[in-house]
């Protein structure tokens, strides 16, 4: 298919803030589309050019990007810089600078879709001597062959900032319109599979293909989530007697994949870690009996001396970090605590209700303590012991309880009668960055003073701003750190004032809710504060604002 094509197709999703014109965009595009292209132009339109999981990535920063439409243009780099500087956007630089170029190539090919999604995946397939040469080349003869509003998508692609306003919910509902199946079904694919390219193939063969996605080792899958308890009380209503009650733990989800060849981690956003984790790679092999399997856990870290658990941040850094993954995994060590099994040797177990899955865990995992170690568990219908276990798991510093029906399936997602958790009444929340100012002084180049949102339903309402619990350097959570997590999802910029993607979650304390008549939400929160970033977590487990009214209605009384 002809680039060209797909440029319209950005233009005019980006000239939309409406989800449903964005499905029917996208839909009434990909209906026609033959079956050998669909996966790959998925993935483009979703501004990627691998599926999630995969730990590959275009791996080009902004720096490399300008020396690639320095060459391509004739301008120099630092012409490109300040454009750059005053736009934030490196595709409307090159699309600018395109209109401008003086050296025209005359010998042109007309770019395909293949081409730019093959170039583009060739990039993180090179290294060595003269590898920065052979990556500027490739996206050169891209540009070259490009006009200039397919310059500035090909930049976005490359820099995997496509700023088009497109999630995954709306690739989800566009494949469902266009192939007219079921968006539930195409909503449990996507749990298992993650992958929207191959769903819309399948999708486009018709239902049937569809409905016998399943969960398959080597690729990642959403996970199941539990639902925020107020009370012991509570739960026991909402799930039944008895229940099984497991120590929460203050680490970072994992499910462990083992597809007969090789053992694969993903995290609970599908990113591939297995690369960051060298270190229990030998301990899966020697402790999980089998041939193939999926365990869900957690991932906790300890103190090497004192062999204390540690709280989440400490173990985040070793999630993104590519380089001395050997010193930090000395300094940061984990313990695997396993409390599911979804797959094992051949045979998917999600479907098994949780009693037997549980049985299946404990005859796969040879225990050994701060190597791997399967979480503690009560079956009780008796609320006294549900506290006196409270209690304990408090006490050595966990962070709550999961509680679970003992007949429940595994589902991927939240969903009423599964699974809950208990946790402190002092409890926090997970709110999304929607907003930010830059910095004055010697914070001028970071953005401070984020806007936070809950959700409701899928919009996001502000409640109150935060820039306390931040630091400047030498820490976890730093200006400069969240600057760069948000930079590349600024849609909005008015003087020192930005719009931003949601994105970025973040933990926040208070001291109190109230009613406020400023924010979206109705509310703010009084002396906010952040605790940690949640890179772990999604979009979908933004706090919403029936919690908020809930904790506001439980502070009053």
């Amino acid at each position: 298919m002809e680039y060209l094509k797909l440029v319209k197709i950005y233009k005019e999703l980006e000239s939309t803030t409406k989800k449903l014109e964005k499905t029917k965009i996208i839909s009434d595009f990909i209906k026609h589309i033959s079956k050998d292209e669909l996966n790959h132009i998925i993935y483009l339109i979703q501004g990627r050019v691998f599926p999630r999981g995969q730990d590959k990535k275009i791996g080009m920063s902004s720096r490399l990007v300008i020396k690639v439409i320095s060459k391509a243009t004739g301008h120099i780099s630092d012409k490109v810089e300040k454009e750059w500087k005053k736009t934030g956007d490196l595709g409307k630089v090159v699309e600018s600078l395109m209109k401008d170029k003086q050296q025209r190539t005359f010998n042109k090919k007309e770019l395909t879709t293949q081409k730019v999604y093959e170039n583009i995946r060739k990039l993180p397939e090179i290294g060595g001597k003269g590898s920065i040469d052979k990556k500027i080349s490739l996206m050169v003869e891209l540009l070259n062959n490009a006009n200039p509003e397919e310059s500035k998508y090909i930049v976005r692609t490359i820099l995997e900032e496509m700023r088009i306003g497109v999630a995954s919910g709306i690739i989800r509902d566009a494949i469902a319109k266009s192939f007219d199946v079921d968006v539930k079904e195409v909503e449990k694919s996507g749990q298992l599979l993650a992958d929207y390219g191959k769903i819309a193939e399948l999708a486009k063969q018709g239902k049937k293909k569809l409905s016998d996605v399943t969960l398959t080792p080597g690729k990642p899958s959403k996970v199941m989530l539990a639902i925020k308890a107020e009370s012991i009380k509570e739960i026991f209503k909402a799930l039944g007697k008895p229940c099984q009650f497991e120590e929460k733990l203050d680490g970072f989800r994992c499910l462990i994949h083992n597809d007969g060849k090789e053992i694969y981690l993903f995290t609970r956003r599908l990113e591939n870690v297995t690369k960051q984790f060298p270190d229990l790679i030998p301990i899966i092999k020697k402790q999980i009996k089998g041939k193939s399997y999926i365990i869900d856990t957690e991932f906790v870290g300890y103190e090497p001396e004192t062999k204390r658990y540690l709280p989440f941040q400490n173990i985040s850094q070793r999630i993104k970090r590519k380089y001395d993954i050997e010193k930090m995994a000395k300094k940061f060590p984990v313990t695997i605590k396993a409390f599911d099994i979804l797959y094992y040797d051949g045979k998917s177990l999600e479907k098994e209700i949780l009693k037997k899955r549980r049985k299946k865990l404990e005859k796969v995992i040879k225990e050994k303590k701060y190597d791997i170690e399967i979480t503690k568990e009560i079956v009780t219908e008796d609320e006294k012991k549900v506290e006196k276990f409270f209690k304990s798991v408090l006490n050595e510093g966990k962070e709550g309880l999961i509680a679970k029906n003992l007949e429940s399936t595994y589902r991927p997602g939240r969903y009423v009668g599964g699974w809950m958790k208990l946790k402190p009444t002092t409890e926090t929340l997970d709110l999304v960055i929607i907003g930010a100012q830059w910095g004055e002084g010697k914070r001028s180049n970071w953005l401070s003073s984020f806007k936070i949102a809950c959700k409701s339903g899928k919009e996001y309402l502000g409640i109150g701003k935060v820039g306390t619990g931040i630091k400047e350097k030498d820490a976890e959570v730093t200006f400069k750190n969240i600057t760069k997590e948000l930079k590349p999802h600024i849609t909005k910029t008015k003087g020192k004032n930005v719009e931003i993607e949601p994105s970025l979650i973040v933990e926040v304390g208070y001291e109190e809710i109230q009613k406020s008549p400023t924010y979206e939400s109705g509310y703010a929160l009084r002396f906010p504060r952040v605790i940690r970033l949640r890179p772990d977590k999604s979009l979908n487990e933004v706090d919403d604002v029936k919690r908020i009214k809930s904790l506001y209605k439980k502070q009053k009384k």
